[in-house]
């Protein structure tokens, strides 16, 4: 942030001088903390009156968004004590909790929700340089020990292996003695800069430059465009308008510009650019046919959406439900049990886990459904409450939602087959019993008695539980199938998604109708797909299925979503709050479309003519397998994973294919002693695709130990038909998913024909 701004800046400059506010945790938990901005407008720094010396610090590029007023659930909960003018939180990237904090004074908060909001507009107007420049001084600050603003050599080797650089000392201190042009013997900020880019010149990218320019100084517009049709693959009419585009882009130098010309600098702009990134730019937005049935799509799914943490003792939270929609979820589970007071409770029965109020879930749904995406919002439930609380429950639906719950057919009329996500945009809709199907509902009234013949037993979750796990009494109690009655107004909220119970691939091609929808815990679901997989992908090509993880997984850890895409199931209900693998492919799968939470399926997977066995791609109608080569080349910043201050990454990379079982596979490159900083590998990795219009790629980057488990240092996952080829950089992400700029991957990708 330039420092001018700060001065012309009320709010900022109230945030530098500091305010001390309430951080609150709980009804009980309310403790006193002095918040100051630093001078570097990037860090907040805080610290308790009676900790002596001791403070935290966050960085403003952590902070997602801040919510203003009572809405978080610890805010509600003090609601009566403080108001809303004075509160306010802020929300921070990834899995990390939320900070909730009250001001004395309500010109206070706004001070303090006006200069946040205004820093984080800043940074996400940075371009690239800016924001690399902002980093190197974030590093710079925390090594300035005594704050001078000044280095010496020793300082800055120091400061070296905290940025995981091990580097070779007299090649340092001769870019050192470079660098220090006030010749005062230390490095200040902008002379740090220089030394830090002198120290990361990338050898890699000037090989290629030179490889295509013609006097070794610049690319010339033909050079530019010879590479982007040669190596790029770039579409070849529309090259030239391409390159000229870049240069406009991408070149920092006017006397290039002038000449139609792009230097070093710019050509390693435009490869660090999102053009010169792995993904498509074009698959990155909303490009797909969105007036298919909805059964059509892989749609992004979560399972006990309530839960913050684990199955047994974790804390439930609305939180869960605005995080989940938030990236992209779809579809959102709610478990609900007749609660004190009339109100319908929200947790994991028979268990631990805390309680919210289903009112508080919709409230949530209503406020947040449709931040991301305006595609529908399937809420899947799985009810145990009595006839009086299931009718609380659909008055909520109905008054909190208003025209957002849909009530009924798209036209009134009986219809054959799924409506769109394009014609149900802005609509959330009810997945649960229902008392009759489609066509009685519609044709007039439904008899008042029939709905006490509405017999409706819990959500197969419980039973299938069982069945995992035979042995285990506590959970077989749970198990036992109640018959529970079904309220006309609950009923009356289901349309298209009935949930009914599974008998038979062969049972539903001939009695069932498009709207029932039936869930598979993931054991039932991968039985089905080793004995009937061509079948399965073909139910699914008529109605919906939901897959959900099994009741052992207490821990909340997710099984491998792949397996169940492979089969065309739609609703694959991942536990979100979980980082790994799993939900790097989910991401990854969703990070397409304009992350709208809805993926086509690939045609073969749609066709009721067409028989498609993920067991045996080779036998489809229009098998065409690719090979797919990727040479990775470099790294560039690394993150430390050990916080020791002298180790430093010994990094190797994974490509990792998730398809069908036949595409399954992973390679890795050698690792690279004790250099995070700018690893070269140059190691090529090759890979045969059967399926290319499933398969999702994984790179993942670890920290080779030979004595104990390598470190997850980033990962980076994506749909196999969005990558583009030729020279390439894939930007990392942390273990939650969120970005660790600017730690990245240089590769070089070429796609083939096998046949």
């Amino acid at each position: 942030t330039d420092p001018r701004s700060v001065r012309g800046d009320d709010n900022l400059q109230s945030m530098i001088v500091g305010t001390v506010m309430r951080k609150i945790k709980s009804r009980t938990w309310k403790k006193q903390r002095y918040f100051k901005l630093q001078e570097d407008c990037m860090t907040i720094w805080y610290k308790s009156k009676k900790a002596g010396n001791a403070h935290s610090t966050f960085s403003v590029n952590d902070v997602e968004t801040v919510r203003e007023g009572h809405q978080s659930e610890v805010l509600l909960s003090i609601a009566d004590e403080f108001p809303p003018d004075r509160c306010f939180t802020l929300v921070f990237r990834g899995r990390r909790g939320n900070l909730d904090l009250v001001a004395d004074s309500a010109d206070e908060a706004q001070s303090w929700i006006k200069g946040m909001k205004k820093l984080i507009e800043n940074l996400e107007n940075m371009g690239e340089s800016e924001k690399l420049d902002q980093w190197i001084c974030e590093w710079f600050k925390k090594a300035d020990k005594n704050n001078d603003g000044r280095m010496n050599f020793p300082e800055i080797r120091v400061l070296l292996k905290m940025m995981n650089v091990d580097m070779n000392e007299h090649h340092a201190h001769r870019l050192f003695m470079t660098a220090d042009k006030s010749q005062t013997g230390t490095l200040e900020d902008d002379e740090f800069v220089l030394f830090y880019k002198m120290l990361t010149q990338r050898e890699d990218v000037l090989r290629v430059f030179q490889d295509y320019s013609g006097d070794g100084q610049k690319l010339s517009l033909r050079d530019l465009e010879e590479f982007l049709r040669d190596e790029q693959l770039e579409e070849v009419d529309g090259v030239q308008q391409l390159a000229m585009e870049l240069i406009q882009r991408y070149e920092p130098s006017d006397t290039a510009k002038m000449l139609k010309a792009m230097s070093i600098d710019g050509f390693l702009m435009y490869l660090a650019s999102a053009e010169g990134s792995i993904f498509h730019p074009r698959q990155q937005s909303l490009y797909q046919d969105m007036t298919q049935p909805l059964n059509h799509y892989f749609i992004s799914s979560s399972h006990n959406t309530y839960l913050m943490e684990d199955q047994l003792r974790g804390h439930s939270s609305v939180e869960g439900y605005i995080r989940a929609l938030k990236r992209g979820c779809r579809c959102v589970e709610v478990d609900c049990w007749d609660g004190p007071n009339g109100e319908p409770i929200v947790y994991h029965g028979h268990t631990f886990t805390s309680k919210i109020l289903f009112k508080d879930v919709v409230i949530a749904l209503r406020n947040y459904a449709f931040k991301v995406s305006e595609y529908p919002v399937i809420l899947s439930t799985e009810n145990h409450c009595g006839v009086e609380q299931q009718r609380v429950m659909a008055q909520h639906l109905n008054t909190i939602l208003g025209d957002k719950l849909l009530k009924s057919t798209l036209d009134g009329k009986i219809p054959v087959s799924f409506p769109s996500p394009e014609e149900l945009k802005g609509k959330i809709l009810l997945k649960g019993k229902k008392i009759g199907g489609l066509e009685e509902s519609l044709n007039g009234p439904v008899e008042p008695e029939d709905s006490l013949t509405g017999e409706v037993s819990d959500e197969d979750e419980a039973a299938d539980i069982d069945e995992d796990s035979l042995h285990s009494n506590s959970l077989r109690r749970m198990a036992k199938k109640s018959k529970q009655r079904l309220s006309k107004e609950l009923s009356d909220c289901v349309v298209y998604c009935k949930s009914v119970h599974f008998s038979s691939f062969k049972h539903s091609r001939i009695h069932s109708k498009f709207y029932e929808i039936s869930s598979f815990t993931e054991s039932k679901a991968r039985k089905h797909l080793r004995e009937a997989g061509a079948e399965f992908v073909h139910h699914n090509a008529r109605q919906l299925t939901r897959v959900y993880p099994s009741g052992l997984r207490t821990d909340s850890s997710n099984f491998n979503p792949q397996e169940m895409w492979n089969t065309g199931t739609q609703i694959v209900a991942l536990n979100f709050q979980t980082a790994g693998v799993e939900m790097d492919l989910n991401d990854g799968l969703f990070s397409q479309n304009g992350r709208c939470g809805y993926v086509l399926k690939p045609d073969f997977m749609r066709m009721s003519e067409r028989s498609f066995d993920p067991e045996v791609p080779i036998n489809r109608e229009g098998y065409r397998p690719l090979s797919l080569c990727i040479q990775v080349i470099s790294g560039q910043q690394l993150p430390k994973v050990n916080i020791k201050e002298s180790s430093v990454v010994d990094p190797f990379v994974r490509v990792e294919i998730h398809g069908v079982p036949l595409d399954q596979a992973k390679q890795e490159t050698r690792y690279i002693d004790n250099n995070g900083f700018n690893p070269v590998w140059y190691d090529t990795l090759r890979f045969t695709i059967h399926a290319p219009e499933l398969a999702l790629v994984r790179f993942v980057v670890e920290d080779y130990d030979k004595a104990s488990r390598n470190d997850f240092v980033g990962q980076y996952s994506l749909p196999f038909s969005c990558i583009q080829q030729g020279y390439r950089h894939i930007h990392l992400l942390s273990k939650d998913g969120t970005s660790i700029p600017p730690a990245s991957l240089f590769v070089h990708v070429r796609i083939t024909n096998l046949v």
